[in-house]
């Protein structure tokens, strides 16, 4: 009896270690079938790429005359058919031995979405991003969409717009760079383009493999900064950012904070948003100088007796600065979907103490700071004085932050302060009631920052 009592969980104790002793069998058996479905996959290519030839140039190679070709190939087409389903079972037995191996996980894959306006220093953080070896970094690449989609402020054409970025945001974020194949221009030729907007401002679009050898008569528009590259190669540029563990991007076209709703709630996202926004008397200041040619009107307006500032200019003005105010005011009120995701930050902040707010930004978004983002930021915000062009991002930070103070007419703040005032309320941005208050560098115009800024 006690024998027939011990063999039942004998036996459950053999299946059990059948079943464990199973589980390491098949992750072996993939990882062996992978390997060699890999090298047969690369022998079908090359003999692929061999019948792909043209009759001509396989005649010279023989030395044998040329006879009529079949207009249909069938060798050919069974090879392609085979190197396609050889491709689907490859990546078929890769998705399953990843999922096996779950052990080896690195970590959750995180998404940084900065999130600006033009001149309000986004170039400059964006590179505390940029400079993280592991993160896959973009720089304005809503670019493209910008010049294809008419945006309009107000209206169902805004609406439209926005909801354009958002989805082809989404795809970014995803690795899918294919999309914005459909907004370059000119068209890419089999996924390589020369005109990839400011490609020099990713390190990640400048680096091995995706920087290609350069290609002699091709013009590059946006080139790489420290090398030479050939044309971007988009397929090579989505394989790199699938292989780096997190993605960020910068932008400043996209505004309204309520549209990335589905991004946030997107199950394939871990997604960050950081929104960062700068005085709104120096924002204008800085375009007036970059933008020059926009701004004619606020400049002759504001010399003495030339001109008048057209009301459309300022409604613009305080347009921008409400959509930006009520998309922090979102942020800070905390709704459950942006819980955790959501930080604002002032430039201002990051000028005075750019390493410690580099370091908040990282925490919020759950990534480690890396002695090389250290490195770069002690480099760059210890310029020379005069050393800081327009588009610069090396800025002797704790000098450049209040510049603006001493080179904007009190007139043009007065305008600023009467259309922005909620805003600079928010943001702590203080009015400044005469010119000789604007010009003052022992009053501050800036209080302190809000620890509720980081939601």
């Amino acid at each position: 009896m006690e024998i027939r009592r011990a063999l039942p969980q004998d036996f459950r104790e053999l299946l059990h270690c059948l079943k464990m002793r199973s589980k390491y069998a098949v992750l072996l058996v993939f990882v062996v079938g992978l390997v060699i479905i890999e090298k047969e996959n690369n022998f079908i290519s090359r003999v692929s790429d061999k019948l792909k030839q043209s009759p001509q140039a396989l005649m010279e190679a023989n030395g044998t005359e040329a006879s009529p070709a079949p207009a249909e190939n069938g060798s050919l087409a069974s090879l392609q058919e085979l190197d396609a389903a050889f491709s689907q079972l490859r990546s078929h037995l890769r998705n399953i031995t990843l999922q096996l191996a779950g052990d080896g996980d690195p970590g959750p894959r995180r998404h940084v979405l900065l999130m600006a306006t033009t001149r309000t220093g986004s170039s400059f953080v964006g590179e505390f991003f940029n400079q993280q070896g592991s993160i896959f970094y973009l720089f304005e690449p809503l670019w493209h969409i910008e010049r294809t989609v008419t945006f309009e402020p107000g209206g169902a054409n805004a609406v439209g717009s926005a909801l354009v970025y958002r989805d082809v945001l989404k795809q970014l974020l995803l690795c899918d760079l294919y999309i914005l194949e459909s907004f370059i221009s000119p068209a890419p030729e089999g996924h390589l383009t020369p005109f990839m907007f400011r490609r020099g401002s990713s390190r990640s679009l400048c680096e091995e493999p995706v920087c290609t050898p350069s290609t002699k008569k091709v013009f590059e528009k946006y080139h790489c900064k420290n090398r030479r590259c050939g044309p971007l190669n988009i397929t090579l540029a989505a394989e790199a950012c699938r292989r780096k563990q997190h993605v960020a991007l910068k932008t400043v076209r996209i505004r309204q904070l309520e549209f990335l709703q589905p991004l946030v709630e997107d199950p394939r996202l871990d997604i960050r948003i950081i929104q960062l926004v700068r005085d709104p008397r120096a924002v204008l200041a800085s375009r007036m100088v970059a933008f020059s040619g926009k701004y004619e009107t606020w400049k002759k307006w504001a010399s003495e007796g030339e001109a008048s500032l057209r009301e459309e200019e300022v409604q613009r003005l305080r347009g921008n600065c409400e959509s930006i105010r009520l998309s922090a005011e979102l942020g800070l009120r905390r709704p459950a979907w942006l819980r955790g995701r959501y930080m604002l930050v002032r430039y201002e902040d990051v000028a005075r103490a750019p390493l410690q707010k580099a370091e908040e930004m990282y925490r919020f978004a759950g990534l480690p700071l890396t002695p090389q983002v250290e490195e770069w930021i002690g480099k760059n915000t210890q310029a020379p004085r005069d050393g800081s062009g327009v588009y610069s991002t090396r800025k002797n930070s704790s000098e450049q932050f209040e510049k603006w103070r001493f080179s904007i007419p009190f007139k043009l703040a007065q305008v600023v302060q009467d259309a922005c005032a909620p805003a600079m309320h928010l943001f702590g941005y203080k009015l400044a009631s005469s010119p000789a208050t604007l010009a003052n560098r022992s009053f501050s115009l800036l209080e302190e920052a809000q620890p509720s800024w980081v939601t």
